[in-house]
């Protein structure tokens, strides 16, 4: 190797040393300072620098934090119902035969046992005349013999079959009249009628469909409600209802029934509710968004940065009497803005949210940009 090489390579060393011996052996500094280089005022700043962190005296760790505040979940219930009217039938004919007159149009608003139509009765007018022809001859028959029977001409066996005779011929008279009087088709309940699927001379069955009537006073919305929801859904409680199709529309209504068990597949309870239909808006069939309004669960709610996972679980940090406070969090569900949690925190409380580097159990802590976590609690406290 060259000499001149040699000689800068062996100032390199002798610089480097050089450092190396000024920042880390005290005396270093004390020689220069004896030589006349000014390093007094270097010295005394790192050895007071020393002395703070040989003495343990560092001040307490800042941090940001945030409030405790709380949040309630399971408080309101929405859900899509659909409606039926408040009692709906589907009309047959009680006989077979030909349809003679209609006596309602679709629409049509009847009462109960109004007509809806007719069946050719022709054979059931005539059983029903020879009915009563026979209810005269029992009744004349039974008036001779009752005669005969005051002369001790007649016997009492005659008498009493007379009498049998009677009331057979009536109870053919009650039959004849049943039969012609179930050719006319009538309205079991009240209501609207809907749009008839017959003509006139139409021969119907038994089985046939005649019209469908609705009564539809009031609507009943038929919904479906989670599991949590369901010892908690009472009859009468209030519900508030809007058709999907108007949402304007509020409706005011209450529960009228609730299912004994709730379906296993699903895991949700069916729960029937009521809703007046006194302007006649409201039709069967309609979609409903139905809500209801429970006390619900209330826990603490903290920002998400606040929540630490440690071995044994999530927990946060709190500022307690200016000090960390390590407290054990259970997490119930996790929003945009916040979560909630279950565990040993009160609302107000500051937690720390940034900084958690710093914090130590039972460390000193001050809150960025407030004295004390004390003072900003009863600030928090104040409404300030």
């Amino acid at each position: 190797m060259a000499a001149w090489k040699q000689l800068v390579l062996a100032f390199a060393i002798l610089v480097a040393a050089g450092l190396l011996a000024f920042t880390f052996v005290p005396q270093t500094r004390q020689v220069l300072a004896g030589l006349g280089f000014d390093v007094a005022p270097i010295t005394q700043t790192q050895g007071e620098s020393a002395g703070r962190g040989g003495a343990g005296n560092r001040g307490p760790s800042e941090v940001v934090a945030a409030p405790v505040a709380t949040a309630t979940i399971n408080d309101r219930l929405s859900a899509i119902g659909t409606g039926q009217a408040k009692a709906s039938v589907v009309v047959n004919p009680f006989a077979a035969g030909r349809i003679v007159e209609i006596a309602v149009g679709p629409g049509t608003k009847v009462e109960v046992g109004a007509v809806l139509a007719k069946l050719d009765a022709d054979s059931e007018e005539i059983a029903l005349d020879r009915a009563r022809l026979s209810v005269e001859d029992a009744n004349t028959k039974l008036e001779r013999v009752r005669s005969l029977r005051s002369t001790n001409t007649a016997t009492a066996v005659q008498l009493a079959d007379a009498e049998l005779a009677l009331s057979n011929a009536k109870l053919e008279e009650r039959d004849a009249d049943l039969a012609l009087s179930r050719r006319v088709i009538r309205s079991p309940i009240a209501g609207v009628v809907g749009i008839l699927p017959i003509e006139t001379g139409d021969y119907v069955t038994t089985q046939t469909d005649i019209a469908t009537i609705d009564d539809r006073t009031s609507i009943k919305v038929d919904y479906w409600v989670p599991e949590r929801f369901a010892s908690e859904i009472k009859v009468g409680q209030a519900v508030v209802a809007s058709p999907v199709a108007r949402p304007g529309d509020v409706l005011q209504g209450t529960v009228t029934a609730v299912d004994n068990r709730l379906d296993q597949t699903s895991r949700t309870m069916r729960v029937q509710a009521t809703i007046p239909n006194d302007e006649d808006r409201l039709r069967a069939g309609m979609s409903f968004r139905v809500a209801m309004e429970f006390a619900g669960d209330t826990y603490p709610a903290v920002e998400p940065l606040a929540i630490q996972w440690g071995s044994d679980g999530a927990f946060v940090w709190v500022v307690r009497d200016d000090k960390a406070e390590r407290v054990p969090v259970r997490i119930i569900q996790r929003n945009t803005e916040t979560v909630l949690v279950q565990g040993s925190l009160k609302e107000g409380e500051m937690v720390v949210t940034q900084g958690i580097h710093l914090v130590r159990p039972g460390g000193a802590l001050r809150i960025a940009g407030s004295q004390s976590s004390s003072s900003a609690t009863q600030t928090l406290a104040r409404g300030g």
